[in-house]
């Protein structure tokens, strides 16, 4: 880590039309070559800075847009702004009454201290965390053609989807939010549009480089969660090795609606187990038209290690997502 930060032209934005034409002028590069960067509440990017992950020619600075962190109720679902803090999601009755999965995991973020200037946008879009990434090597992921966990300390690496690069996602927002079937809006130098977090989040199959599909000059604005249906229930649930300031082993979110005893639909997705929040389908479809009960709870667990290629040295992984799987089921029950 340097003492000092790369020197770089830094821009108050005055609205979200400004950010982007800002940023349509710095088209080159994305993820680590990037030539302008945004920031909010700055918890993860200026760790690459100093680290000398990134050296931006421009930074942009969020925050000085007004109404990105508000938190409203619209047609068919509650909206919140990108620049919502943690610690303000968390707090929020309408967050707390409607979706308390997303509250329970802006709850288990960091601590207190990061969780009241970290935002809901840098918290889905935080770059990964991988000791070769963050350090001084030329992995897959800095544009190198190595990725270093294959033969190295991988205990914390990914055991779904890796391929090329084998990080995991370190979100804990970002599984709760897919869980609840979400959606992230997108501004571009085109204008706004709302895409899926299904479709969001981008894996090293399909670019090495980056974690999402936003462009140079595009940025997140906000999310979109729909209403669920009366008599559903939520849970979250992170393995970490410290109770506080830690990154996720994996997390859980789960999503369930019940009709006459029986789950109707189901959102399950973890996070730190593969590059992106990995919805556990199988899981999914082994739930629906099932009662939550312990034999239940064996069956669904008993599918979220499907496809699982775990590492040299983090196969405890595959057992740990089966207990957590089992646990959350045997919890709404």
């Amino acid at each position: 880590m340097s003492d000092y930060m790369p020197r770089f032209q830094y821009v108050d934005a005055k609205s979200v039309e400004h950010a982007i034409s800002v940023l349509d002028k710095y088209p080159g590069g994305i993820g680590v070559k990037r030539t302008a960067a945004v920031v909010a509440g700055g918890t993860d990017m200026l760790g690459e800075l100093k680290d000398e992950i990134m050296a931006p020619k421009v930074v942009v600075n969020l925050r000085s847009i007004s109404g990105l962190n508000e938190m409203k109720e619209v047609d068919g679902g509650v909206s919140i702004g990108a620049l919502t803090t943690l610690w303000d999601i968390h707090e929020s009755g309408l967050i707390q009454e409607s979706f308390p999965v997303l509250a329970q995991a802006a709850h288990n973020v960091a601590t207190p201290q990061i969780r009241q200037i970290g935002t809901l946008g840098g918290n889905i879009n935080q770059r990964p965390r991988c000791w070769y990434y963050r350090g001084a090597f030329d992995c897959y992921k800095k544009g190198g053609d190595f990725c270093f966990s294959v033969t190295g300390d991988n205990q914390y690496h990914a055991i779904f989807q890796g391929e090329l690069c084998y990080i995991v996602h370190p979100s804990d927002t970002a599984p709760a939010l897919m869980a609840l079937d979400a959606s992230a809006k997108v501004a571009s130098p085109s204008g706004e549009k709302t895409v899926s977090l299904d479709e969001y989040f981008v894996g090293p199959r399909v670019d090495v480089l980056r974690e999402t599909i936003l462009g140079p000059n595009e940025i997140m604005t906000g999310v979109q969660i729909p209403t669920w249906p009366a008599g559903t229930k939520s849970i979250f649930l992170k393995y970490r090795e410290r109770g506080a300031w830690d990154f996720a082993i994996a997390s859980l979110a789960m999503v369930v609606s019940l009709q006459d005893g029986v789950v109707s639909k189901a959102g399950i997705v973890f996070s730190g187990v593969a590059p992106v929040p990995y919805r556990a389908k199988e899981a999914e479809k082994a739930i629906v038209g099932k009662p939550l009960n312990d034999e239940t709870a064996q069956a669904v667990a008993n599918t979220v290690s499907l496809g699982a290629r775990p590492m040299s040295k983090n196969g405890y992984k595959v057992d740990l997502i089966k207990g957590m799987m089992r646990q959350a089921v045997l919890k709404l029950a």
